[in-house]
């Protein structure tokens, strides 16, 4: 389960573009906490903090406690802008939520026992369809991570979501189709020397068949003669 992170906030006394370049000079990033049918609230955060935040990974799939003034609001980040040059963050967006509501989350899927494929043994490849797992579950049990195990997977096998273990209480948005998470597939070489055999064998057929025709053609040719 995701850990929960505390990040201090400070309101914002002014709103616009010119108010919010003013706090990044400062090393501040601007933000809101909306939701929950309450008002928005305006806040700035640390850039640093923030920053240390968003490097974990699993920002975006974790409650953070957001404090102003004192008092916590529970919240789960929607949005993060980035700076088009800098790639500094330049504006979070945060969701206020109850302590066990569902909530809709990407999980990032991590691959376990490569030792244990056979495919990959041979020298297959782990083609990941998706990165993500778009998951709904509870508030309070946020996954870090979904683990797949490629243990018995041969070249040309796929995992579907049904193949995969959910935490309890989790289960897919899409529910309408068992989707492909990853496949493994074969390397290039393998698959450049299949191609070449399958061409060496398509022209050999193809020689045969012109020998024969020309064979009986020439008996054909004879035979007129005679």
């Amino acid at each position: 389960m995701s850990e929960q992170l505390t990040l201090p906030a400070e309101t914002r006394d002014r709103a616009g573009k010119g108010a919010s370049r003013a706090l990044r000079r400062d090393g501040r990033v601007p933000a809101v906490i909306y939701g929950d049918k309450k008002q928005p609230l305006s806040v700035h955060v640390e850039e640093k903090l923030l920053a240390r935040m968003l490097s974990s990974g699993h920002f975006m799939n974790t409650i953070v406690m957001v404090e102003v003034g004192g008092k916590p609001h529970r919240t789960l980040p929607k949005d993060v802008q980035f700076h088009p040059v800098s790639s500094r963050p330049a504006h979070v967006d945060f969701l206020r939520i109850g302590e066990h509501s569902q909530v809709t989350v990407n999980v990032p899927v991590r691959f376990d026992d490569d030792e244990a494929s056979p495919g990959i043994k041979r020298g297959g490849v782990l083609n990941v369809v998706r990165h993500e797992l778009e998951l709904t579950c509870d508030a309070s049990e946020i996954p870090d991570e979904i683990h797949i195990s490629l243990a018995g997977l041969d070249i040309g096998d796929s995992i579907h979501i049904s193949a995969v273990t959910l935490p309890k209480g989790a289960k897919s948005t899409i529910e309408d189709r068992d989707f492909t998470v990853a496949t493994i597939v074969a390397p290039s070489v393998m698959k450049d020397e299949d191609e070449e055999a399958a061409a060496a064998a398509a022209e050999g057929e193809e020689a045969e068949g012109e020998d024969g025709e020309t064979e009986a053609g020439d008996v054909g040719e004879g035979d007129k003669g005679e």
